[in-house]
């Protein structure tokens, strides 16, 4: 329930706090006085898009806060939790800021959210009825939402179109796959023959260093064995070969040696040369022996390197990409087979199109049940806003394939008297007529609304006299059971309210400034007998605003 709603500087409210209570509560006042801005600042906190016109002249900002009640809404509870936006208060607190250049930010409970979490939450808490929602009347669509609304359709409406989406997503692709069949069939033949070809190489990028390096060996062969050739031979075999010389040398030393020991050093040194050098011819000759080259094995290597270099070029890449190509192949080849059984794709699309059908179905059997509860209300709602044996119907009829919202094409039809038939309702109801029937549709249909606040924008228009009477008869019984606010020109509305507030508007230095004055005794007989005699008001005006408040004028 709405408890308290601060306003600042929010078009032409300098400063407003007001205190919610139960029951019905009337605001009136002059035209322009400022009564549907509260309704404005109560949507702005809900998260309807604001502009910055709407912040107060000369002034930095607009702010708005509402102060709900929710202890006995668990779901909202729910879901403040589920965001980690509750409190232990049992309080929602929604907060809107609005700045001079357009910017906007919103609070609930002291965080900041999206308008997206505001309007979610305001699903919640409210609804606002407008002044001109018997317009909507006139469209389909309108029409529909009503009846769902009405019977609390809304899952159920959800999962029919999301079936609809996926049973027309896979009737699309069927169809343009049979299209394409042809092209597809002949790139999946493509696409086969070179995977098989592919993996008919199996290229390992591994062994294909090694064989490069393998390769390169066996090309040189002739080279190598000059080379280890040459290295025996000038190390030992050769007349004049390094480790002759070295001998030679070493000889020498050992012979006069005996004449100066230093040179002791000298021949350790070649000794240990000579080793290591004796050590290289024998590693040479080892390599020499172990340098054998197979023919055939060169063949197949140099094939092999073709048969990938030629795969390469085909695909034009490196020979070190060809895996990745052929994972590419493959993954194609994987989605296209998968598309392309059309037969898996025609089971898929029948047994989508069965689960919109069955949830379409149903869908319109709780449509139906609704629509005649729905007409019987409003039917009894009209015997008495003027219309003795008018009649409301809500025709179903079948949409041959269905879409989104279902199987149902609906009307709202009416007969304004007994003796005439059921028609579309914009074609036989006049304008005061559709605005006593869309009064009586939501008043209905509030009547099954799981929020406990309903707000009324001057749904009145056009009805007066005693109608006005039972519309103000209307709203008090729904005051028994939900907070209602009612915004109203007609003083027969106002006084059956439990509250009545008036709003006003002052100019003070060129600024006009908008309050709201809590009315009651001799002050409610004034505003009523205002509302009845407009500018004069004579004591007759006075005496019938008393009699009509059910108090001595």
């Amino acid at each position: 329930m709405l408890k308290f709603l601060s306003i600042r500087d929010f078009v032409i409210v300098s400063q407003l706090d007001v205190e919610f209570g139960s029951g019905f509560t009337a605001l009136t006042g002059e035209t322009g006085a400022g009564k549907s801005i509260l309704i404005d600042a109560l949507l702005m906190t809900l998260g309807e898009r604001g502009y910055a016109g709407m912040v107060r002249k000369d002034c930095a900002r607009a702010e708005i806060t509402a102060e709900f009640d929710i202890r006995r809404l668990a779901a909202l509870q729910d879901w403040l939790k589920a965001r980690s936006l509750n409190t232990d208060e049992g309080v929602c607190l929604m907060r809107r800021q609005l700045e001079a250049d357009g910017r906007t930010r919103g609070f609930i409970n002291g965080r900041s959210v999206t308008l997206q979490q505001m309007r979610e939450a305001g699903e919640y808490l409210l609804n606002i009825h407008g002044q001109h929602a018997h317009q909507s009347l006139s469209q389909v669509q309108s029409q529909r939402a009503l009846l769902d609304d009405y019977a609390e359709l809304s899952v159920a409406v959800a999962k029919v179109a999301a079936s609809f989406h996926e049973w027309q997503a896979l009737n699309n692709r069927r169809i343009s796959l049979s299209a394409n069949s042809e092209a597809i069939a002949a790139e999946r033949e493509l696409l086969a023959f070179e995977c098989a070809e592919l993996e008919s190489l199996a290229f390992n990028e591994a062994q294909w260093v090694a064989l490069q390096a393998d390769h390169a060996r066996i090309s040189h062969a002739a080279s190598l064995q000059d080379a280890a050739a040459f290295g025996i031979d000038t190390l030992g075999d050769a007349d004049h070969a390094c480790l002759t010389q070295l001998d030679a040398l070493m000889l020498r030393l050992r012979d006069v040696m005996v004449h100066d020991p230093r040179l002791g050093e000298s021949l350790g040194l070649l000794e240990s040369a000579r080793a290591d050098l004796q050590e290289v011819v024998h590693s040479l000759r080892h390599y020499q022996q172990h340098l054998d080259v197979d023919p055939r094995q060169q063949a197949e290597m140099e094939s092999r390197i073709q048969a990938v270099m030629d795969m390469a070029r085909k695909y034009r890449v490196v020979p070190e990409r060809l895996n990745e190509v052929l994972r590419q192949v493959a993954a194609r080849l994987s989605v296209l087979g998968h598309e392309f059984d059309l037969a898996e794709l025609v089971r898929q699309e029948e047994a989508a199109r069965q689960r919109y059908l069955e949830g379409a179905q149903q869908l319109s059997r709780s449509r139906q049940l609704a629509a005649d509860r729905l007409a019987q209300e409003v039917s009894a709602s009209m015997q008495n806003l003027a219309m003795p044996g008018g009649r409301f119907f809500v025709a179903l009829s079948p949409l041959e394939n269905g879409n989104e919202h279902g199987l149902d094409a609906i009307e709202f039809q009416v007969s304004t008297n007994a003796d005439l038939p059921l028609r579309s309702l914009i074609r036989v109801a006049s304008g005061g007529e559709l605005s006593r029937i869309s009064l009586a549709i939501q008043v209905a249909t509030c009547r099954v609304a799981s929020v406990p606040t309903l707000i009324f924008d001057e749904v009145d228009s056009g009805i007066g006299g005693g109608v006005a009477e039972i519309v103000g008869q209307l709203l008090s019984q729904l005051g028994r059971d939900y907070q209602v606010l009612c915004v109203t020109h007609l003083p027969q509305v106002a006084a059956k309210a439990d509250q009545h507030w008036l709003v006003g508007k002052t100019l003070q230095d060129g600024v006009t400034s908008s309050h709201i004055k809590v009315l009651s005794g001799e002050l409610r007989v004034a505003e009523i007998a205002r509302m009845l005699g407009g500018v004069t008001v004579t004591d007759a005006t006075r005496l019938c605003a008393g009699e009509m408040l059910g108090v001595s004028a």
